[in-house]
Order: structure tokens, then sequence, then C-alpha cells
């Protein structure tokens, strides 16, 4: 039987479009932990944060590298590179600051 041929690419991460074979030669040149991987093909960085491909990502690095999942550390979330101002969180909020539009005839 040999290798399977496939005329679709399996997709791991639909929100960066990283399909099975990218991660397979990924492990291939030298990534052995989810963080490396994670850099190189953007898994976790989409909408869905790697809810979806992070498990599965683990499954196929276990496989490969011959570890236990558990042996795999998982990345730890960080805060944003740049610092952002609260009044851009607050825009979405309606606020209401002292002194400003309250009513004039009060």
């Amino acid at each position: 039987m040999g290798e399977e041929v496939r005329k679709h690419p399996i997709i791991i991460c639909r929100c960066r479009d990283v399909t099975l074979d990218d991660v397979l030669k990924a492990i291939d040149e030298g990534c052995e932990d989810l963080e490396c991987i994670k850099r190189r093909l953007g898994l976790g960085m989409g909408p869905c944060q790697g809810r979806t491909c992070i498990p599965l990502v683990i499954g196929i690095m276990a496989r490969r590298l011959g570890k236990k999942p558990d042996e795999l550390l998982i990345p730890k979330p960080r805060a944003p590179v740049t610092p952002i101002p609260v009044s851009l969180l607050l825009k979405s909020v309606d606020v209401k600051v002292e002194g400003e539009g309250g009513d004039e005839n009060a």
C-alpha cells in the first residue's frame, strides 16, 4: 500500500490555513515543542486562539516524536507587546463621565 496520495490537504488550523503537511514539515525540520510550531506556523493565533488546532498538533507531535502528550509543554498566553489605552476598551461600553453630556437643566 505504501504512502497514501491525498487530493486535498488535511487542514489542522482553519483560522490560519495550516495543513498536516505544514506541521509534519516543521517537526521534521527541528521543531520539537509546541512553542516552535506556534511561532513558525502561527497556530493558536487565529480567532479560535488554538482551541481546535493545539490539541490536534499535540497529538501529531506526540506520535511523530515518540513522546506522551503530557510531555509537550503548552505555550503560555502573553500580554500584548504594546500597551493599549484603557479608553480603547471603554469605547465599547456606554460610560457617562461626570461633566460630559449631562443634563444642562439640572
